[in-house]
């Protein structure tokens, strides 16, 4: 069965296709350069997953389309960088400017011994610009100021689960996959996807 990712972050690709395993072949946008998903002008990440998923589904006829939005909430923050995760340090920021910020923000709150917070992620299946099903995955965990580990991406390496002492970036790929917040998010969304093969 065909599925279409609507990203082109190859990281996110390779993670739900791992969590999906070979029932399904994974595509992402990067197979069809013509698409243009429209803005994500949503205030919560299920908004702006729906926009992603509807308007990718609309120029794809026929064909399954899952979209997800996530990010990261820092309670000591007030929940940013939230919706504004990739692009927390501006419109063109890569993922070490956003780490730079984070970590900037959070060494001016020197009072916290720990900084709590959590992943969250919500994911939207779409076909023919209808929506299909939705379903949210959450990690909790805590940040830190020094980052450490290569694997994962975004700010994988500055957080540390729950009940663990290494961040995202340093734990397995295998483990990350168990417990993340797409994990959880793809993992509700498997029986979805299940009774439409």
């Amino acid at each position: 069965m065909r599925l279409v990712f609507a990203t082109s972050n190859s990281h996110k690709t390779e993670e739900v296709a791992a969590i999906l395993g070979g029932a399904w072949q994974v595509e992402d946008l990067r197979a069809h350069p013509g698409i243009v998903l429209d803005e994500e002008t949503g205030d919560t990440f299920e908004e702006n997953a729906i926009i992603k998923a509807v308007s990718g589904s609309r120029q794809l006829p026929g064909l399954l389309v899952l979209a997800d939005d996530s990010g990261l909430e820092v309670d000591a923050l007030r929940g940013a960088p939230g919706v504004r995760s990739a692009r927390y340090a501006g419109e063109n920021a890569t993922a070490a400017d956003n780490r730079a910020k984070l970590k900037a923000e959070l060494a001016r709150r020197a009072m916290y011994s720990r900084f709590a917070g959590r992943f969250r992620c919500c994911m939207v299946l779409a076909r023919d610009g209808e929506v299909l099903h939705v379903t949210h995955g959450a990690v909790e965990g805590s940040l830190i100021t020094r980052e450490e580990g290569e694997g994962g991406f975004g700010y994988d390496s500055l957080f540390i689960p729950n009940g663990f002492t290494e961040t995202f970036g340093t734990l397995p790929a295998e483990t990350k996959n168990q417990l993340s917040h797409r994990a959880r998010a793809l993992a509700a969304m498997k029986k979805k996807l299940a009774s439409l093969r």
